[in-house]
């Protein structure tokens, strides 16, 4: 890994506009349903708390990708196809 990679990644990222702020908010909802699920549908567990636990590793690694993105990103809509270029 280069230094410019290093300095890139322990970087503070501002939001940088209210479309990068919802989409934040959009992931944690989504993820905190996920979670209600989880709680009530599986028993009071080790692998349940494992569950919980990754959850909340998963928001706070698309928050990290949000925050990281390059200006060249193109935020694709709910129903659009997934192509790589």
């Amino acid at each position: 890994m280069s230094t410019p990679n290093l300095k890139h990644i322990f970087t503070y990222h501002e939001p940088k506009n209210q479309e990068q702020l919802d989409r934040y908010k959009w992931i944690r909802d989504t993820a905190r349903e996920f979670g209600e699920a989880i709680v009530r549908l599986c028993p009071d567990s080790r692998e349940r708390s494992l569950a919980i636990t990754k959850l909340e590793e998963t928001v706070m690694w698309a928050n990290a990708a949000i925050a990281r993105e390059s200006d060249s990103f193109h935020l694709q809509r709910v129903g659009e196809d997934c192509e790589e270029e």
